[in-house]
């Protein structure tokens, strides 16, 4: 009788737990590494793809943002994301030359001549060429949001044509291309970490070329009287992931990630450009004197022999910077 008992009531717990609905499967967190503060493109770009992540996986994917620079600069992030130390990130195209040769193309002077232009190269199979090489240096290339054209802003004077700019220390990213590009210019370039408000109030550099976003997120109308409209670099940013870790996701997770940040950065490429000109008012408001339109034609001049720098004399690079240089030619009568 006792043995039948204990029978009936392993069977009534069997069925018990059959009924039970199985436990959730556990979040997963995934780190993603920014070097700017709350408000910035970058950080846009990262908290758009947070909610869409959370909300495509029902929260199963949960993006945790590390920003303000408090995992070190961007070649720190690039180095962490290839070491599994974190998962994600967004960085500006610059840095990134460093590791990846190709990335040296898309930062070409006067490249771009508009938003759209860009938008349709880096969405096309050019852009698509530019992720994929990434692979080689241990990142997975998912998607292009951006920083913006960079223009000029320095304490020292007005600068509308290319011969005022010589002399300048010049804060640039830590990139081969931006300092070879502004020692043509005649400036003298100094290769910083970001951010730069401390030196630039100190006098250590005269200068720093930015998207008005960041010069007025950044407060450096405080310590940069001048701001010249140069658009000279049309700066990318690009989200990736390390490749181990990517290619050790579920195959779902991959898809729906890469899906979330690619609708991220066009989301904050939208935001970008329509608060461009919001920006440009508060920074004639705070008191700059805005060149907007200076001599563009004299920095094309001393920018035209920059396509045999070293920095493109890779084969393999020089071959898809001439592509890029042909899908972006100006119409006849126009010049780069």
């Amino acid at each position: 009788m006792r043995r039948a008992i204990l029978a009936l009531a392993a069977l009534a717990l069997a069925g018990t737990l059959l009924a039970a609905p199985a436990a959730p499967a556990a979040a997963r967190t995934i780190r993603l590494g920014i070097v700017t503060t709350p408000g910035s493109a970058q950080h846009v770009c990262a908290t758009r793809f947070q909610e869409l992540a959370a909300q495509r996986s029902d929260d199963a994917l949960r993006v945790k943002i590390f920003h303000s620079g408090s995992l070190g600069s961007e070649t720190d992030i690039l180095r962490q994301v290839q070491m599994g130390a974190v998962d994600m990130a967004i960085v500006t195209l610059g840095p990134l030359d460093t590791f990846v040769p190709e990335a040296a193309v898309v930062g070409f002077p006067f490249l771009f001549a508009s938003h759209e232009q860009a938008d349709a190269v880096l969405d096309g199979p050019l852009g698509t060429e530019v992720l994929a090489a990434m692979e080689r240096a241990g990142f997975k290339g998912l998607a292009f949001s951006e920083n913006g054209f960079r223009n000029l802003t320095n304490a020292v004077r007005p600068v509308h044509a290319v011969d005022d700019v010589r002399g300048l220390k010049v804060r640039v990213m830590e990139s081969a291309l931006d300092r070879e590009l502004w020692q043509a210019l005649g400036a003298n370039p100094t290769p910083m970490a970001w951010p730069v408000y401390t030196e630039l109030q100190q006098g250590t550099i005269d200068g720093q070329e930015n998207p008005l976003s960041v010069i007025w997120l950044y407060r450096l109308h405080e310590v940069q009287p001048y701001l010249s409209l140069t658009g000279h670099v049309y700066s990318a940013h690009v989200g990736l992931a390390g490749l181990d870790w990517w290619n050790a996701l579920p195959a779902a997770e991959r898809t729906l990630l890469a899906a979330a940040l690619r609708d991220a950065a066009r989301a904050q490429r939208a935001w970008n450009r329509e608060a461009e000109a919001g920006f440009l008012a508060r920074l004639r408001q705070a008191g700059m004197t805005v060149d907007e339109h200076p001599d563009l034609e004299s920095f094309k001049a001393r920018t035209r022999g920059l396509r045999e720098l070293p920095a493109y004399a890779d084969p393999r690079v020089r071959a898809l910077l001439e592509r890029f240089l042909d899908a972006t030619r100006p119409t006849q009568g126009e010049t780069r």
